[in-house]
């Protein structure tokens, strides 16, 4: 288990936490003063109130949660937001709506994603004139069927 230093930026601020003992990532809170709306195309930046310290070879990634996604049409503007080690500031999250007609209300202390800490390795990238031969080759997206 390795120690994250947490820092709390509002008072209010709610600290990650699994949802089950075999989840995978901390659930994200907004912290905020005002429910937020989001309606379909609209994007928000959503503060969770938090900062975190995280190992120099470790990173945070921010993911969706599958039930804003499914029920309400929110997921991230980004794909998956990324916390750098050296970042200090406070988490936000962009959040879109991207399907549904109903306008989705945000409220302070809700469940908005995910977050994932994981180990980042160090690269050396080494310039060749070829790569290896593969079966697959440079076949890309669908080349290997359904």
């Amino acid at each position: 288990m390795i120690n994250i230093k947490i820092m709390r930026m509002k008072k209010s601020a709610i600290l990650p936490t699994k949802a089950t003992s075999g989840a995978a990532g901390y659930d994200l809170f907004a912290c905020l003063d005002n429910d937020i709306y989001i309606k379909k195309g609209d994007f928000i930046k959503v503060p969770c109130g938090i900062a975190v310290e995280l190992p120099s070879d470790y990173a945070a990634f921010i993911f969706a949660r599958s039930g804003l996604g499914i029920k309400h049409g929110i997921s991230l503007l980004n794909g998956v937001g990324v916390v750098d080690s050296d970042y200090r500031g406070e988490i936000q999250v962009m959040l879109c709506k991207t399907v549904g007609d109903e306008t989705y209300k945000i409220k302070n202390g809700e469940r908005i994603a995910q977050l994932i800490v994981m180990k980042i390795e160090t690269l050396n990238f080494k310039l060749v004139e070829n790569l290896s031969v593969s079966k697959r080759g440079q076949g890309g997206f669908g080349s290997t069927g359904k």
